[in-house]
């Protein structure tokens, strides 16, 4: 990689923590343990006690535990994460899609805080907040050096209130203040539209804990308005992932029932798992099916299900499940491979541990872990390509991700087109801002959306001529 990145988590400030994470929450009465080391016990217990007597100043006991569990944890994987009361309360908050905060995913890199994505219509994306923007102070305090839990806490607040963010935007050599009112955000986890007579477009942004009664809502209202539908496109493009049973509920709308939608295995037995088209796999609440109220002929509708490097987790379940089973043409660009399962365990009343249990795995058997899914046809961003793909951050890029690859190990060829691609964006930051923007998901100008009509209706599609398949870097010892 040019550059090491770490990312602690993908989060949206007040929403989402974690996503990029297919979360299943369990509590579990943990069995028999292995034989706890002492002697590294008593070097904890010896820096703890060195640490409260000697220290220059007088330490918390309290955070001092916090912040060693915290440590501990994020040092497993990216995805890995102990909540502390706060933290909790907002992951839990995220799941249900409402929350009070700014609105922005972010990422941490270099010790500052990068945005990943505004969430659409939320103060920060008001604001005027872009993708990789990089906030270098909250209020008065200096994001370096903090976690990005702390970043985040900073960030949150109550409804109305203020925060003062300092914003790096380093296509354009500037520093700048933003001033943002915080308020409650519900995001919109899905979307629809025709797209023309007999075509539609249904967008899935997250998969939260309303997002199978939107979807069926959204299907329904598509098929009251074209009851002859002859092709749909299922945009999955950005979407960081989310609920196990959402992915689960999503494929099984389009999937024979019964068949496998994805596999579990990890060291203990609970992680071992099948997940089908069935509504005991994805039914929140027993004998209640929301998928019954779907259309027989969304099982037969010709799909098409776009993807890109940003669709991570939940939608790669969905993406591998429907390719697998030949049920759908996967279009776009390679995924993030974000293929592991978090489950979170709750500690006591307002802490928990999201701890990584299990790899997921294809129908077919294939694991998606820093590898993603593979489109069966490649299509770029826009009608001149994909001129910054190169750039995109995916799971084999970050620091400690499962798969064991040398993070040290730089490909020239990348290096060689990633400069290139850091040219073009200087180059294209000083166009004005009203040239800049990309196109809309969904508007006249989404050109994979283009693509993927034009499939559905047997017409000629303009294939990429530079994207390829991303191979995963060999193990090393």
């Amino acid at each position: 990689m040019s550059q090491k990145t770490k990312i602690a988590g993908w989060m949206a400030v007040g929403a989402l923590a974690g996503a990029l994470t297919t979360v299943s929450l369990q509590t579990v009465a943990r069995g028999a343990m292995a034989p706890l080391p002492l002697e590294e016990l008593q070097q904890l217990a010896a820096v703890f006690g060195m640490i409260k007597s000697d220290y220059v100043e007088p330490v918390d006991e309290k955070k001092l535990i916090t912040d060693a569990i915290s440590g501990m944890v994020s040092s497993l994987d990216p995805h890995s994460q102990y909540f502390d009361k706060k933290s909790f309360k907002e992951f839990r908050e995220g799941t249900t899609g409402r929350f009070v905060g700014v609105g922005i995913e972010i990422t941490q890199e270099d010790g500052l805080i990068k945005v990943v994505s505004p969430i659409e219509g939320s103060p920060a994306d008001r604001a005027g907040l872009k993708p990789g923007d990089l906030i270098t102070r909250v209020d008065d305090a200096a994001v370096k050096g903090l976690s990005l839990n702390e970043a985040v806490k900073r960030m949150r607040g109550e409804p109305g209130t203020k925060v003062l963010l300092t914003i790096l935007r380093k296509d354009e050599n500037r520093t700048f203040p933003v001033t943002i009112t915080r308020e409650e955000i519900r995001t919109q986890s899905v979307k629809s539209k025709l797209v023309e007579p007999g075509y539609a477009w249904l967008r899935l942004s997250q998969f939260q804990e309303r997002t199978v009664d939107d979807f069926v809502a959204k299907v329904e209202d598509i098929y009251k308005r074209e009851p002859g539908l002859k092709g749909l496109v299922l945009d999955l493009r950005n979407d960081p992932g989310g609920l196990l049973d959402a992915a689960v509920a999503v494929s099984a709308a389009f999937l024979p029932e019964g068949v496998t939608v994805v596999s579990t295995n990890g060291q203990i037995e609970e992680s071992k798992s099948i997940f089908k088209a069935r509504p005991e796999d994805y039914a929140r609440r027993r004998g209640s099916d929301p998928l019954k109220r779907l259309p027989a002929a969304l099982k037969s509708v010709p799909l098409v299900v776009l993807v890109n490097e940003g669709s991570a987790s939940a939608s790669e379940i969905v993406a591998g499940a429907l390719q697998d089973h030949k049920r759908a043409i996967v279009m776009g660009s390679q995924t993030f491979g974000k293929g592991s399962v978090q489950t979170v365990r709750p500690l006591g009343p307002d802490t928990a541990l999201k701890i990584t249990t299990a790899l997921y795995y294809t129908p077919s058997g294939k694991t998606i872990q820093a590898k993603g899914i593979v489109p069966d046809i490649m299509v770029d961003d826009t009608a001149e390509g994909s001129p910054y793909a190169v750039l995109r951050m995916r799971e084999a890029d970050l620091e400690k991700h499962l798969s064991g690859a040398n993070e040290d190990k730089k490909d020239p060829a990348v290096e060689k087109e990633r400069e290139a691609a850091l040219k073009r964006l200087e180059a294209e930051s000083r166009k004005p801002e009203s040239q800049r923007r990309p196109p809309e998901y969904g508007s006249a100008n989404d050109f994979p959306l283009q693509q993927a009509v034009a499939k559905l209706k047997g017409q000629p599609v303009k294939v990429s001529k530079t994207l390829v398949e991303r191979k995963e870097e060999p193990k090393t010892e």
